[in-house]
Protein backbone atom coordinates (compact mmCIF):
# COMPACT_ATOMS: atom_id res chain seq x y z
CA UNK A 1 0.00 0.00 0.00
CA UNK A 2 3.24 2.15 1.05
CA UNK A 3 3.65 2.91 -3.12
CA UNK A 4 0.00 4.24 -3.36
CA UNK A 5 -0.16 6.16 -0.67
CA UNK A 6 3.26 8.00 -1.54
CA UNK A 7 1.84 8.79 -5.13
CA UNK A 8 -1.36 9.79 -4.25
CA UNK A 9 0.20 11.94 -1.08
CA UNK A 10 2.49 13.59 -4.05
CA UNK A 11 -0.27 14.83 -6.12
CA UNK A 12 -1.13 18.61 -6.39
CA UNK A 13 -4.05 19.55 -3.97
CA UNK A 14 -4.80 16.38 -3.13
CA UNK A 15 -7.04 15.83 0.26
CA UNK A 16 -6.60 13.05 2.34
CA UNK A 17 -9.33 11.46 4.26
CA UNK A 18 -8.06 8.73 6.46
CA UNK A 19 -10.66 8.21 9.68
CA UNK A 20 -8.83 6.42 12.80
CA UNK A 21 -10.95 5.89 15.44
CA UNK A 22 -12.02 8.12 17.92
CA UNK A 23 -12.51 10.72 14.96
CA UNK A 24 -15.67 12.51 13.63
CA UNK A 25 -16.25 9.97 10.77
CA UNK A 26 -18.33 6.77 11.10
CA UNK A 27 -16.21 3.31 12.39
CA UNK A 28 -16.92 1.47 9.05
CA UNK A 29 -14.32 4.15 7.49
CA UNK A 30 -11.79 3.86 10.00
CA UNK A 31 -8.24 2.45 8.10
CA UNK A 32 -9.71 3.53 4.93
CA UNK A 33 -8.33 6.26 3.10
CA UNK A 34 -10.53 8.50 0.51
CA UNK A 35 -8.52 10.58 -1.94
CA UNK A 36 -10.02 14.40 -3.46
CA UNK A 37 -8.86 16.89 -5.29
CA UNK A 38 -9.31 19.52 -3.22
CA UNK A 39 -7.17 22.80 -3.89
CA UNK A 40 -8.59 24.51 -1.08
CA UNK A 41 -8.05 22.04 1.28
CA UNK A 42 -11.82 21.43 2.17
CA UNK A 43 -13.79 18.64 1.89
CA UNK A 44 -16.03 18.21 -0.94
CA UNK A 45 -19.63 17.90 0.20
CA UNK A 46 -20.98 17.47 -3.82
CA UNK A 47 -18.84 15.16 -5.24
CA UNK A 48 -17.08 11.40 -4.61
CA UNK A 49 -13.50 11.17 -4.18
CA UNK A 50 -11.08 10.16 -7.35
CA UNK A 51 -9.66 7.17 -5.48
CA UNK A 52 -10.48 5.30 -1.88
CA UNK A 53 -8.15 2.55 -0.31
CA UNK A 54 -10.53 0.19 1.59
CA UNK A 55 -9.24 -2.49 3.95
CA UNK A 56 -12.28 -4.05 5.11
CA UNK A 57 -15.68 -5.54 3.76
CA UNK A 58 -18.42 -2.92 4.03
CA UNK A 59 -22.15 -4.62 4.68
CA UNK A 60 -23.16 -4.04 0.63
CA UNK A 61 -19.76 -4.52 -0.51
CA UNK A 62 -18.26 -8.37 0.34
CA UNK A 63 -17.66 -9.31 -3.12
CA UNK A 64 -13.73 -8.80 -2.63
CA UNK A 65 -13.30 -10.47 0.23
CA UNK A 66 -11.18 -7.82 2.45
CA UNK A 67 -11.72 -9.04 6.11
CA UNK A 68 -9.02 -11.43 5.93
CA UNK A 69 -5.60 -9.63 7.75
CA UNK A 70 -3.84 -8.37 4.94
CA UNK A 71 -6.29 -7.92 2.41
CA UNK A 72 -7.10 -4.09 0.52
CA UNK A 73 -8.53 -2.65 -2.25
CA UNK A 74 -7.62 0.14 -4.29
CA UNK A 75 -10.53 1.68 -6.00
CA UNK A 76 -10.09 4.44 -8.61
CA UNK A 77 -12.78 6.35 -10.87
CA UNK A 78 -11.47 6.03 -14.51
CA UNK A 79 -14.45 6.92 -16.58
CA UNK A 80 -16.69 5.05 -19.33
CA UNK A 81 -13.78 4.73 -22.15
CA UNK A 82 -10.91 4.05 -19.89
CA UNK A 83 -13.33 1.06 -17.50
CA UNK A 84 -13.94 0.12 -21.08
CA UNK A 85 -10.57 -0.11 -21.84
CA UNK A 86 -9.17 -2.01 -19.13
CA UNK A 87 -12.10 -4.32 -18.27
CA UNK A 88 -13.78 -5.20 -21.54
CA UNK A 89 -17.16 -4.17 -21.11
CA UNK A 90 -18.63 -0.67 -20.51
CA UNK A 91 -19.55 0.52 -17.41
CA UNK A 92 -23.41 1.08 -18.79
CA UNK A 93 -23.53 -2.53 -19.78
CA UNK A 94 -21.57 -3.62 -16.59
CA UNK A 95 -24.63 -5.62 -14.60
CA UNK A 96 -25.24 -7.82 -12.21
CA UNK A 97 -25.05 -11.27 -14.47
CA UNK A 98 -21.22 -10.01 -14.24
CA UNK A 99 -20.92 -9.96 -10.68
CA UNK A 100 -22.07 -13.94 -10.51
CA UNK A 101 -20.08 -14.52 -13.01
CA UNK A 102 -16.76 -13.09 -11.79
CA UNK A 103 -14.43 -13.60 -8.85
CA UNK A 104 -13.74 -10.06 -7.49
CA UNK A 105 -11.45 -11.34 -4.73
CA UNK A 106 -8.79 -12.22 -7.55
CA UNK A 107 -5.63 -10.04 -6.30
CA UNK A 108 -3.44 -8.08 -8.55
CA UNK A 109 -6.14 -7.88 -10.99
CA UNK A 110 -7.47 -4.99 -12.56
CA UNK A 111 -11.65 -5.25 -12.14
CA UNK A 112 -14.92 -3.08 -12.44
CA UNK A 113 -15.41 -2.39 -9.08
CA UNK A 114 -18.37 -4.98 -7.48
CA UNK A 115 -20.36 -2.24 -6.54
CA UNK A 116 -19.66 1.25 -8.83
CA UNK A 117 -18.68 -0.59 -11.73
CA UNK A 118 -21.50 0.80 -13.44
CA UNK A 119 -20.60 4.41 -12.70
CA UNK A 120 -16.66 4.02 -14.17
CA UNK A 121 -15.20 2.48 -11.02
CA UNK A 122 -12.12 0.09 -11.14
CA UNK A 123 -10.87 -2.00 -8.53
CA UNK A 124 -7.71 -3.75 -7.40
CA UNK A 125 -7.24 -5.71 -4.22
CA UNK A 126 -3.69 -6.30 -3.30
CA UNK A 127 -2.25 -4.50 -6.58
CA UNK A 128 1.53 -6.04 -7.05
CA UNK A 129 3.52 -6.90 -9.84
CA UNK A 130 1.38 -6.93 -12.69
CA UNK A 131 -1.14 -4.14 -11.26
CA UNK A 132 1.19 -2.00 -9.49
CA UNK A 133 2.38 -0.02 -12.85
CA UNK A 134 -0.51 0.98 -14.28
CA UNK A 135 -2.56 1.63 -10.75
CA UNK A 136 -0.32 4.86 -10.39
CA UNK A 137 -0.57 5.77 -13.81
CA UNK A 138 -4.55 5.51 -13.37
CA UNK A 139 -4.54 7.52 -10.11
CA UNK A 140 -2.59 9.77 -11.46
CA UNK A 141 -4.99 10.24 -14.19
CA UNK A 142 -7.77 9.81 -12.15
CA UNK A 143 -6.58 13.31 -10.07
CA UNK A 144 -5.92 14.93 -13.42
CA UNK A 145 -9.72 14.56 -14.53
CA UNK A 146 -11.30 15.16 -11.18
CA UNK A 147 -8.92 18.36 -10.96
CA UNK A 148 -10.18 19.65 -14.04
CA UNK A 149 -13.53 19.12 -13.22
CA UNK A 150 -13.09 21.20 -9.66
CA UNK A 151 -11.57 23.90 -11.64
CA UNK A 152 -14.33 23.87 -14.46
CA UNK A 153 -16.97 23.80 -11.76
CA UNK A 154 -15.25 26.80 -9.68
CA UNK A 155 -15.13 28.66 -13.26
CA UNK A 156 -18.19 31.02 -12.91
CA UNK A 157 -20.02 30.80 -16.32
CA UNK A 158 -20.06 34.63 -16.46
CA UNK A 159 -16.59 35.26 -16.59
CA UNK A 160 -14.99 37.15 -18.88
CA UNK A 161 -18.32 39.22 -20.11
Amino acid sequence: MKPILETVRALDGVLELAPEPGGEFPEIAWGDHFFYSSPDGSIPSNRQPFATIVTKDYPDDTLSNLDPAGRWRLNIHVGTARFAELTGVTPHDFTAQDLSAGDFSMPDVILPHPVYGSLGWVAIVNPGARTTATALALLREAHSDDRRRVERRSTSPLEGR
